[in-house]
């Protein structure tokens, strides 16, 4: 799998697209303008990467995501467990939960999570 770790600015220009899109480039670069106080030029050139990575396109002027917003993170989550943890999602939970304690209501929706997707 293709890293899909972003940098902050990344990160913040992709949402701005995944608020607007689809959006033609013009536009964005005036978003990027008033958002984040950037020339055209650095708009285009952070379009360009992430379009090199896949995320988004830039057809005809107009911008559009090629992974949508829920996806991308949940492939980020795969991602970060498939690193550190070999693939085992018990391993990250059990990680996760000595820092944080799960309550009551996380506890159900997990459980729910896992009954609705266990194999059968």
């Amino acid at each position: 799998m293709e890293n899909l770790s972003l940098g902050e600015m990344e990160e913040k220009f992709a949402e701005l697209i995944w608020q607007n899109e689809p959006v033609p480039s013009g536009q964005l670069v005036k978003l990027c303008e008033e958002a984040f106080h950037w020339k055209k030029s650095t708009t285009y050139t952070m379009l360009k990467r992430l379009c090199q990575r896949n995320i988004f396109a830039n057809n005809g002027g107009m911008v559009t995501a090629l992974i949508k917003r829920e996806d991308f993170h949940a492939m980020q989550g795969a991602e970060v467990i498939d690193r550190g943890f070999g693939g085992s999602l018990p391993q990250f939970l059990a990680a996760f939960t000595r820092r944080k304690k799960l309550g009551a209501e996380e506890v159900a929706e997990l459980q729910k999570l896992i009954d609705e997707y266990k194999e059968g």
